[in-house]
């Protein structure tokens, strides 16, 4: 396998005069942005004429970052010869506490007059967005210059061809792989749905078939678990690129954290600012899963679009729309994608938050008796989509062939695989870790389970501590078309302290996230498999 990784580290230094400080760490995390600290009273701070959240430039051992300066009075936190720098910053600079550094003030990021035309509603340009993006991934941009940007691209919404030069902008900072084999296949869900851990599945299976499937997935930002979260109970995620990729070439497959892979680098910082702000747009959304995949050497992807009243997208013409965009894009990126509309009215699987929901893929694998049927039905579905990708494989003969794969028991074997190589760790499905706190919901009146809200429940689920606490969420004991009497349970909620289990109490007072009712009322959904 060969990687080309971008050197922002080898772009033309300030030219301003630089003064040497020392190094302190400072323990405070900032997510994806790299912070500096000044003391007030420092000579430099004062003869360099620096201002708060302005940017400065950091040297050391020959390597530069970027940071966005705060400015203290507690020399507790740095003193006046010191420079601090936050967690991400100090591993990003890659030196130690203690060391020398040089300061200087930073130049103004060159795509600038780009950024306003944005702001402006203007139309840009291919070399636009690749300056705009280049700036990005080197943190050139402060956090205001960021919301700036995403606020535009969400209020002007990108036309197809912009979103491609984003896109493939994106893509072409930082790794790109290149696994030197045919074809390269991956599965991503749009999100939004609790307890989706259908990735889970289908990288074993598509691997026990014996294509190559490098499955790099993301930690919970604002959901109860991220596929890395649940995975993280059954083996190590965050492994060294080397060992990721010798694991790939000898498993087919893997399951890890991609936060250290350095694919699409701007898309991570761009992802820091939107989720705060609840900005999800179909380009940006485009560009962010696209850039990554391509940047991680795929050939093929199967991109699940789930619709449904608590769904990310919510109707099926809104779904069309949205699979004409990616497939436009792709096409320009010469990724082969094939989008499948699924059910989203309602969590997938039992469990939400990482234990419940490593318990639910655990017994599909197993073939468990409780394991849940819904969770197993679309992994298949979505593995034998992705099966069809072979060219061996005739059209329509994939879910028979995953099917196979998994009652055969050969999907956990190559599961086991997997988990030894990444790290395997003591995980039982029948008891899984699960949070010492607990109470159940109960139905308030009795009838059919017409409505489940995804957004609700999800909320219930972070309240109770998940996916910080891993044995923390909400486990459905019933779920759509199901009858209920009134009083009986309709989920559990686990929570590992006092106070989170009564945070959960509160969010559930708010809203049960079920509505009972009729029969009739629970409409049935026109899905693409």
């Amino acid at each position: 396998m060969t990687a080309s990784k971008a050197a922002t580290e080898a772009q033309p230094a300030s030219t301003s005069k630089t003064t040497t400080l020392s190094l302190k760490r400072v323990g405070i995390d900032t997510y994806r942005e790299n912070v500096a600290y000044l003391h007030r009273d420092c000579a430099i701070y004062r003869a360099e004429g620096f201002q708060a959240l302005a940017k400065i430039e950091v040297q050391a051992r020959g390597k530069r970052i970027l940071a966005s300066l705060n400015v203290v009075d507690d020399a507790s936190i740095v003193g006046c010869q010191q420079l601090g720098l936050s967690e991400e910053a100090f591993v990003n600079l890659g030196a130690l506490d203690g060391e020398a550094v040089t300061v200087s003030p930073a130049e103004p990021p060159h795509s600038i007059p780009a950024l306003h035309r944005k702001i402006a509603g203007e139309r840009l340009s291919r070399d636009d967005f690749a300056s705009i993006v280049q700036d990005i991934a080197a943190h050139r941009y402060s956090k205001i210059e960021l919301t700036a940007f995403v606020v535009a691209c969400n209020q002007g919404e990108l036309d197809r061809e912009e979103v491609f030069f984003l896109s493939d902008a994106m893509s072409k900072v930082g790794r790109r792989l290149d696994w030197q084999e045919h074809p390269v296949v991956d599965k991503h869900c749009i999100g939004g749905i609790p307890g989706n851990r259908t990735s889970m599945l289908v990288v074993p299976i598509v691997a026990a078939h014996g294509m190559l499937c490098p499955k790099t997935s993301s930690r919970a930002i604002t959901s109860p678990a991220g596929t890395a979260d649940t995975m993280e109970l059954l083996a190590r995620v965050e492994l060294p690129f080397d060992q990721l990729t010798d694991i790939v070439h000898r498993h087919r497959g893997c399951l890890a954290w991609g936060g250290s892979s350095d694919l699409s680098p701007a898309d991570d910082v761009l992802i820091s600012v939107e989720r705060p702000l609840s900005i999800d747009s179909p380009g940006q959304m485009v560009a962010s899963i696209l850039s990554k995949k391509v940047a991680a050497g795929s050939s093929h992807l199967l991109l699940d679009i789930p619709i449904g009243p608590s769904a990310k997208v919510r109707s099926m013409p809104e779904a069309q729309k949205l699979r004409k965009l990616f497939e436009f894009v792709a096409k320009r990126m010469g990724l082969a994608i094939e989008v499948v509309i699924t059910d989203g009215r309602q969590p997938i699987g039992n469990g939400i938050g990482p234990a419940l929901e490593a318990r639910d893929v655990i017994r599909v694998l197993k073939n468990h008796p409780l394991a849940p049927n819904d969770l197993r039905q679309k992994s298949l579905r979505l593995a034998g989509r992705m099966l069809e990708f072979d060219p061996d494989v005739r059209g329509g003969d994939g879910f028979a062939i995953a099917r196979d794969i998994l009652d055969s028991g050969r999907a956990w074997q190559k599961m086991q695989a997997i988990m030894a190589a990444q790290g395997m760790k003591d995980f039982d499905s029948d008891k899984p870790p699960l949070s010492p706190l607990s109470f159940d919901v109960a139905a308030p009146h009795s009838g059919t389970v017409v409505e489940i809200d995804n957004v609700q429940l999800a909320r219930i689920a972070r309240s109770a501590g998940a996916p910080r606490a891993k044995g923390s969420g909400v486990d459905l004991l019933v779920k759509l078309g199901e009858q209920v009497e009134q009083g009986q349970a309709l989920y559990r909620v686990y929570a590992a302290y006092p106070t989170e289990l009564a945070f959960a109490r509160q969010a559930c007072q708010r809203s049960l996230g079920y509505r009972i009712g009729a029969p009739e009322l629970l409409l049935p959904l026109q899905l693409e498999y």
